[in-house]
């Protein structure tokens, strides 16, 4: 098990020799060159990884217990084309406030009903940038992380896939706290939205061999979930100016061309992206059993105004800091939703959580602190 630590990082070692670990913990510290991001940090460790399979967790994560086991069972019956299983992220500081049960239908439409039908199908995916389980051997032949890519999961999904390899998903729920503030909120999704772009300018280098490489179909998904989902929250704002112009625009000839034209065109496109994010985050909250909490997408129209502006933030980073990584703050959760979950608590500077160790499976074990990140 590998913690990875900035040389400059004071905090985080103070708060582990108050454990006093011994083996098999072991402290690295990431060379203070190039960016300071995760993968950059899951490169470093990548090549002591003894195991024949790494997993990855955030520190916040709380995994079902058998989700490795779980994970294991499915290497084991799979042919060796798969690298990836990615388990499925849920929300459990759903009732925090709408942002938070937004959090839960978007999740609950990705991770339990989207991805699951485009691993069916053989489909590449961006995987979440939590629960993923690797084959090491083929982790390493892809090259790890991309250090540079803030949404380094998302890139590693399609480049597994141009690889000959295929992801799976894991009916395994992992809880994480969803940020519930509406500045943490904006911070993730441009951070989000910024690795998108930076993952379709990578892979878009050379168009022939993206299609050659992913298929007909896969290079299709390729688009629809990286190019298009980015496309559609930058016009968003622009559609819905033109539906309101469309609308209330004054009775001229010149305004009176325009609405005849324009608005079916406004109004189709607007109901459709509504229609679909609303019946997909509606079957995925059925299916996990949170109906209760579907009202809320009756506010997808203003949530989708919320994604452009985190969208279009995300453009200027990008010109303008390609490699800014905005950290989210956790521990600030209100409620939980899962039994047995200790009630959430104000951040404290330097005081320790204990290390949660998961129980080992043959050659793989992983582990998770509230510090940092490990791997195994």
């Amino acid at each position: 098990m590998k913690f990875v630590l900035e040389a400059d990082d004071r905090e985080t070692p103070r708060a582990l020799a108050a454990l006093n670990l011994g083996p098999p913990f072991e402290i690295i510290t990431a060379p203070p060159i190039g960016p300071r991001t995760k993968p950059k940090a899951l490169n470093v460790a990548l090549p002591f990884a003894r195991g024949a399979y790494t997993v990855v967790y955030d520190a916040e994560d709380i995994p079902e217990p058998d989700q490795l086991r779980r994970a294991l069972d499915g290497f084991r019956k799979a042919d060796r084309r798969l690298a990836c299983i990615q388990a499925s992220l849920t929300v459990y500081n759903t009732a925090d406030n709408w942002l938070a049960r937004m959090f839960t239908a978007n999740y609950a439409g990705q991770f339990d009903v989207f991805l699951p039908g485009l691993a069916a199908l053989q489909l590449p995916f961006p995987l979440g940038g939590s629960s993923n389980h690797f084959r090491t051997a083929v982790l390493r032949k892809a090259g790890g992380w991309d250090p540079y890519n803030v949404t380094e999961d998302a890139d590693l999904g399609i480049r597994l896939c141009r690889l000959g390899y295929r992801s799976a998903a894991l009916n395994s729920a992992t809880y994480e706290e969803a940020p519930a503030r509406f500045g943490q909120w904006l911070a993730q999704r441009t951070r989000w939205y910024k690795g998108w772009m930076q993952t379709w300018l990578v892979h878009m280098r050379r168009p022939r061999r993206l299609f050659s490489e992913l298929g007909a179909a896969g290079a299709i998904a390729f688009q629809i979930l990286l190019a298009a989902n980015v496309l559609a929250a930058l016009i968003h704002p622009l559609f819905m100016a033109g539906f309101g112009f469309t609308l209330f625009a004054l009775p001229q000839p010149w305004a009176t061309a325009i609405m005849d034209n324009a608005a079916p065109i406004f109004a189709t496109s607007l109901c459709s992206g509504y229609a679909s994010t609303i019946v997909l985050d509606f079957v995925g909250l059925r299916r996990r059993g949170l109906l209760a909490q579907s009202w809320v997408l009756v506010l997808t129209p203003l949530h989708w105004l919320l994604l452009s502006l985190a969208a279009w933030r995300a453009v200027f980073q990008l010109m303008y800091d390609p490699q800014r990584w905005e950290k989210t703050e956790h521990g600030l959760a209100k409620t939980s939703r899962i039994a047995g979950l200790r009630p959430a608590e104000p951040r404290r500077a330097l005081r320790p959580r204990p290390i949660v160790p998961l129980a080992p499976i043959g050659p793989m074990r992983i582990m998770q602190t509230a510090h940092g990140r490990a791997m195994g």
